[in-house]
């Protein structure tokens, strides 16, 4: 049958039943609206699936970036510093060390100055108090006889020497009694003394700067009461 022939018959049957017609046309309507509905809410529930799989992608990818984060910020961490940055930390570094190895060195330095000098005032003090006695007797030829010269140079160049040491030597007639520093062996009174002066020396006093090896030992010479 042609194309032509089958709508004449679909207008004859629709003039015979417009009512089926309509009905059948109706049908189809529906049909085709229920199929786009349907269209539509498969549609619908793709977008919603895709936007669930769009945010659970989001998810893990905020997930993976964090984490690349917490490994880049642990890194930086570690280090944060540009190269001259570092550079000049390490100078720091280096300089503060320095200067705290050269703090030690100087107080050790002063401390082995401090024994040295300590040790060397020790072997003069223990020569010097070997040598007293000797020393004494060269003083009392002194007072009481004339020195020949020979005698004389050597009792000088022993003075010489334990002046070059620090040796002071003290004690003189005449001078103001001190008992830091002099040891009075006898008190005589004296009515012209105004105050304790000394009288006699028996033996010179001997000390290394403010240290007394040795107080003179003297006679006082001691105001009347």
């Amino acid at each position: 049958m042609s194309s032509e022939q089958s709508n004449d018959k679909a207008d004859d049957e629709a003039k015979q039943n417009p009512e089926g017609t309509a009905a059948s046309a109706a049908n189809n309507n529906d049909n085709v609206n229920a199929g786009n509905g349907s269209a539509q809410t498969g549609e619908g529930g793709k977008q919603t699936d895709d936007g669930q799989a769009n945010a659970s992608g989001a998810a893990a990818a905020a997930n993976g970036d964090k984490a690349t984060d917490d490994a880049t910020d642990g890194k930086d961490g570690e280090n944060t510093l540009t190269p001259l940055g570092q550079a000049k930390k390490e100078a720091a570094d280096y300089l503060d060390a320095l200067q705290r190895e050269r703090a030690e060195f100087v107080n050790f330095r002063n401390r082995s100055k401090k024994e040295q000098e300590i040790f060397r005032q020790h072997g003069i003090i223990d020569v010097l108090t070997a040598l007293l006695p000797a020393l004494d007797d060269i003083d009392r030829i002194r007072e009481h006889s004339d020195l020949d010269d020979s005698f004389a140079a050597v009792a000088n160049k022993i003075d010489k020497a334990f002046e070059k040491f620090g040796v002071e030597k003290f004690g003189k007639k005449g001078e103001a009694f001190d008992p830091t520093k002099h040891e009075a062996i006898l008190h005589k009174p004296d009515a012209n003394a105004t105050e304790e002066t000394v009288d006699t020396v028996v033996e010179a006093g001997y000390r290394i700067g403010d240290r007394v090896i040795r107080a003179a030992r003297v006679v006082v010479a001691s105001p009347k009461a």
